[in-house]
């Protein structure tokens, strides 16, 4: 068996005239903590449709385990557990019933997968509703029922597509400390999520696609340190205006962003930060207090999909 959880080897989906992916190859490693990336219509969902077996690639080969996902489907479905965006609504059967149901799709059964249901239930906080039908249910609520469907089979690969989008505050901690716990059990978790500071803090290493293509594939703190530059963020005693920093054009060049009272520089990282606190010096700001800071994911991102209008 390979040692990858995971493996997309020059995969390609073509609609049409459409190509959503363009020989897509990367490894998920056992057992990571994997961010999958990329503005919409960078051909995420199609390449986690492909691996879930809800669509079938125009070439290539996707292996899950080792198995593959069109010639062992039996076998590679049940080492993956999807959590879908899209939500669900059930008028005829309660909670328990459907996870009931989707463990018999996996022949599993009796009082240990009885025991299962009833723990999932109870770590998502929907003891309970396990009588409720979904429909009777809020959107975080069905979200949760969605996870705990994937995850009733036990299997070793979790891919959670957007899991926390449209959620509130409390579902996105029970979903986070419920994740990271199975993660240190071993299981392989592939995320995609919109929200780039959690893929920053979950994901050890991210894959970045942008039109159907890997841009890039790197550890999250490599691809950090990465980005050429620093932020410096001034905070001032008095209201900003751009005219304050037309008598210093290295500064003016170098403006990323301000509001009433705060202004940050985009700061190149081989530059010495004594250079701009002289800039700073030699500039009419009024200075409260000086921070710096390295770049973020998000920041990393927009840089290499090509701007702030690009979306997850």
């Amino acid at each position: 068996m390979t040692s990858a959880a995971v493996s997309f080897q020059n995969v390609s989906k073509a609609y049409g005239s459409l190509q959503a992916l363009k020989g897509v190859s990367f490894e998920v490693e056992k057992g990571a903590f994997f961010g999958l990336l990329g503005p919409n219509g960078a051909g995420k969902s199609t390449l986690i449709n492909s691996m879930a077996g809800l669509v079938k690639p125009s070439s290539g080969h996707i292996l899950v385990n080792g198995y593959d996902t069109e010639k062992s489907y039996r076998q590679t479905r049940r080492q993956l557990g999807l959590v879908p965006q899209e939500l669900i609504s059930d008028p005829f059967f309660s909670i328990k019933e459907l996870l009931t149901i989707q463990s018999g799709y996996f022949g599993l059964s009796g009082s240990v997968q009885d025991k299962w249901i009833g723990e999932l239930l109870e770590r998502l906080a929907l003891s309970d509703k396990a009588d409720a039908n979904t429909n009777q249910l809020s959107g975080g609520m069905k979200r949760r029922v969605l996870i705990a469907m994937a995850l009733v089979h036990k299997p070793d690969v979790i891919v959670l597509d957007e899991p926390t989008a449209g959620v509130d505050v409390d579902l996105r901690k029970t979903l986070w400390d419920f994740t990271k716990e199975l993660h240190q059990k071993g299981h392989t978790i592939i995320l995609t999520t919109h929200y780039l500071e959690e893929a920053e803090s979950l994901c050890e290493k991210v894959a970045i696609l942008q039109k159907g293509q890997l841009s890039a594939l790197e550890a999250t703190s490599d691809l950090v340190s990465m980005h050429p530059f620093r932020y410096v963020r001034v905070s001032l005693s008095q209201r900003f205006e751009n005219a304050m920093l037309s008598t210093v054009v290295d500064l003016a060049t170098r403006l990323d962003s301000f509001n009433v009272n705060e202004v940050v520089f985009k700061v190149e990282k081989e530059l010495p930060l004594n250079q701009v606190m002289s800039w700073l010096s030699a500039s009419p700001l009024s200075i409260k207090d000086i921070t710096s800071r390295d770049a973020t994911l998000e920041e990393v991102f927009i840089s290499l999909t090509g701007g702030k209008d690009n979306e997850l």
